[in-house]
């Protein structure tokens, strides 16, 4: 079976470059179900949980141009097996992403899990949605107690996807994510604090007023 991710992207240009460095028949010979053009319930779990990604689109004049986008945790929805979609929330107001799939629809995101060194690549086209026209998708994509202003949804129809190996994923954290791992330390000073305290109270008081 075609290995969907990879066969989009290897150009020419791209095969010389893996024969050059000798990893071309490795590809050619791999015989696993290299398809991944549906999403499966780890893709789905994977993808909810994130609170970022980035999104990739090209210009007109051939530039490519990478972008990250944030949101709260599963702003990005699986909406089925082969779509998703998130709210375009306002920001600076160039709208180079907007432009850009206008002219061409195809898109790349990549979404990073940087506790758990894990990378999700998505090849997909994507187009533009009026919120306003599409309550149900707008229902859909609601995000309570966020503070984005939503202008419009972007709904991808995906092409493949892939997983990265975690080598060279630094792993980082959140403040979320680092609390439970703090709480302890946090609740030792505190009582230490507390102790301290406590000591100069005691040693105020068996010093006598100040004269």
């Amino acid at each position: 079976m075609a290995y969907t991710f990879l066969d989009l992207l290897s150009t020419p240009a791209v095969q010389a470059a893996q024969t050059a460095q000798g990893s071309r028949k490795v590809w050619e010979n791999l015989t696993a179900d290299r398809a991944f053009n549906r999403f499966t319930e780890n893709e789905a779990a994977f993808i909810a949980a994130r609170d970022s990604f980035y999104l990739a689109s090209v210009s007109e004049s051939g530039w490519p141009y990478v972008q990250h986008r944030g949101g709260p945790p599963g702003f990005l929805r699986v909406l089925d097996e082969t779509t998703l979609a998130f709210a375009d929330f306002s920001g600076n107001r160039q709208y180079i992403s907007l432009g850009n799939v206008a002219a061409d629809d195809r898109v790349s995101l990549i979404l990073v899990d940087y506790p758990n060194r894990a990378r999700l690549k998505i090849l997909a086209h994507m187009e533009v949605r009026d919120l306003a026209a599409d309550p149900d998708l707008a229902a859909r994509l609601t995000t309570p107690g966020y503070k984005g202003r939503p202008e419009r949804a972007f709904v991808l129809r995906l092409e493949a996807f892939d997983w990265n190996c975690p080598q060279h994923i630094t792993p980082r954290f959140t403040a979320e994510e680092l609390a439970p791992s703090l709480a302890p330390i946090r609740d030792r000073l505190a009582a230490l604090e507390a102790e301290n305290q406590a000591l100069r109270d005691q040693l105020a008081a068996a010093q006598g007023p100040s004269t």
